[in-house]
């Protein structure tokens, strides 16, 4: 394991980008990584929801879509190949959706550390609800017993990170049905309102990854950037 040697005060400005088209914030990413590599800018963390959409992994088996273009016509799902790592999984309102960009080399030069300290986040998020969450060994996401209620796919390039987690807050897990999610046949997906038996309020749990996220990636502080990105769904 590589470890840099880290800074007494980091800090990282978040961003609430709301309901945002996937390719716009692909784009948005795309452009925010190139200006962390040049150390044009601080740590970034972005949390959002998509619109529904279904997106492939680099390593995906496009067997794993098993909805039909009429399922897809139907249902308003996009579908996306994208540079991340993983599978194919589904995006849509209700969902958390975490896109850190941020420089290792100002933390830890580890990817598999970044991944479980990605899960730890919303492991700590859904202990605050509760819930006892944990890993499955052969399988990166965070679980409940067997059923998965955040994947995680990343990519990761010059040690600056893209691309995050999904959690399943008040997701339509309905949507998951159009896919074998992550390629894995005999798991179940959940999410945090299906285990609580209610809707959870979204702006308090983005604000509850928001402080675990400070605590598990050792920043001193962060400041929020108070843009928002909105689209409507018909």
């Amino acid at each position: 394991m590589h470890t840099a040697k880290q800074s007494t005060y980091r800090i990282f400005e978040y961003q609430d980008l709301g309901l945002i088209d996937y390719k716009e914030a692909w784009d948005l990413q795309k452009s925010i990584f190139d200006l962390r590599v040049k150390n044009e800018i601080k740590d970034k963390l972005f949390l959002l929801e998509h619109p529904h959409t279904y997106t492939f992994g680099k390593t995906a088996d496009k067997n794993n879509l098993v909805g039909n273009e009429d399922y897809l016509r139907q249902n308003k799902i996009s579908v996306y190949d994208i540079d991340r790592g993983g599978d194919i999984t589904y995006h849509g309102p209700g969902q958390i959706v975490g896109y850190p960009i941020i420089d290792l080399k100002e933390w830890k030069q580890d990817t598999h550390l970044y991944l479980r300290s990605l899960e730890e986040v919303i492991i700590r998020t859904c202990a605050d609800y509760g819930l006892e969450c944990g890993r499955v060994p052969e399988f990166t996401g965070v679980w409940i017993e067997n059923r998965k209620i955040c994947a995680i796919g990343i990519k990761v390039s010059r040690w600056v990170t893209m691309h995050g987690f999904a959690f399943n807050v008040n997701t339509n897990l309905d949507l998951f049905n159009g896919i074998i999610p992550c390629g894995i046949k005999d798991k179940e997906v959940t999410s945090l309102s299906k285990e609580l038996g209610s809707d959870v309020p979204v702006e308090e749990v983005k604000s509850k990854i928001i402080e675990h996220f400070k605590q598990v990636f050792n920043y001193t502080d962060y400041v929020i950037n108070k843009t928002k990105k909105k689209i409507e769904i018909n």
